[in-house]
């Protein structure tokens, strides 16, 4: 059956057209699986890297853990961004905030001692959501300023780009000289390093082992892009929202993934870090996105429904903010208000972009 071919497309997408909604879906599916697998495997590589190196769980998951899971989706926004595909591009960027934070209150559940923003409290993790909500309203300012490119990019992307490499420094001295410091309670879990086995491999051989999980995770991302863009076309679904219920679910799984699996495995930095990382490497995928991207700017090519998850991003970002701080101990079911309430706005946010269509 012949597909209409859609504004941008290229040999390549003719080809995951001609395959019809089915073999696509099949793909997808295969490629989420990867992605999810492949998250596990990193968890357990980068707790114990955290360990080896010194530079603790909350820093490694925040830049190695965060990045890594994140690079199926910086593939799938960047390839949709390439190839003219705005609305996947930044749906995918900006809805996968939103729903990894959902997935650490999903992880919360896992973990019965204490709530888990109690357990997890650590300096780095509060300034790395402080970062995140920075980076959120910096595509808010580029949106609603004059449309101004350099060799096409806007200079929004430069300054995302600033801001992260400044928020990991500052990470970094807030680790090693912290002007603040929880209050211990017998729930509040330390990062402390583990006894290895003897049989454990070196350093160079996980080095390597990573090096080929991030490569699978990054072939998934592209198959993950070209066949979202192919099935919206093929349904008639709107790239919105496949951006934000399919692409962005299916990026975001090893998140989902290395965050309970690091959980379960008592690296609790290593969760909170990995995901609050994880977000604000996907901000940046805007400014990967708006380089990729050749008609102009991306920010002023985004409509009112990219603007909402960038509002969402900053709603649940700050209520995690507001529950690292507040650290109570016990909620509702194990899980604290902050997570009851994100796991309700991103229900809510999901029940709009369902309703738009």
């Amino acid at each position: 059956m012949f597909w209409p071919r859609p504004r941008g497309a290229t040999v390549d997408d003719r080809l995951f057209i001609d395959l019809g909604p089915l073999p696509n879906a099949l793909i997808f599916a295969a490629a989420a699986l990867v992605v999810g697998v492949a998250g596990i495997a990193l968890t357990k590589r980068a707790d114990v890297l955290a360990d080896r190196t010194g530079l603790g769980e909350a820093i490694v998951g925040a830049v190695l853990l965060g990045i890594a899971t994140s690079l199926s989706g910086t593939v799938t926004s960047v390839v949709s961004a390439l190839e003219g595909a705005v609305s996947l591009s930044t749906s995918n960027a900006l809805g996968g905030i939103a729903v990894q934070t959902a997935f650490l209150a999903v992880a919360d559940i896992f973990y019965r001692r204490a709530n888990l923003e109690h357990a997890a409290a650590d300096a780095t993790n509060l300034v790395q959501v402080a970062l995140l909500i920075l980076m959120l309203s910096v595509p808010l300012v580029a949106w609603s300023t004059p449309n101004v490119t350099v060799w096409a990019i806007h200079p929004a992307s430069i300054l995302l780009f600033a801001i992260y490499l400044g928020g990991l420094r500052l990470s970094e001295t807030v680790r090693h000289r912290p002007m603040w410091k929880p209050e211990q309670t017998p729930e509040t879990r330390h990062d402390m390093p583990e006894a290895e086995s003897e049989n454990a491999p070196s350093t160079t051989l996980l080095a390597f082992e990573l090096f080929l999980l991030i490569a699978a995770v990054g072939v998934a991302g592209w198959l993950i892009a070209e066949t979202a863009r192919a099935l919206s076309t093929q349904t008639g679904m709107s790239q919105a929202m496949m951006g934000t219920l399919f692409t962005s679910v299916a990026t975001s799984l090893p998140e989902l993934v290395t965050t309970v699996a690091a959980v379960r495995r008592g690296a609790l930095q290593l969760a909170v870090g990995g995901i609050v990382g994880g977000n604000t490497y996907d901000v940046l995928f805007l400014a990967f996105s708006d380089t990729a991207y050749r008609d102009g700017s991306l920010y002023h090519a985004m409509d009112e429904r990219q603007i909402f998850l960038v509002a969402t991003g900053l709603v649940v970002s700050a209520l995690l903010l507001l529950g690292l701080l507040r650290r109570e101990r016990r909620g509702i079911g194990n899980i604290g208000f902050e997570g009851i309430l994100i796991l309700t706005v991103y229900a809510g946010a999901v029940a709009m972009q369902i309703v738009q269509g």
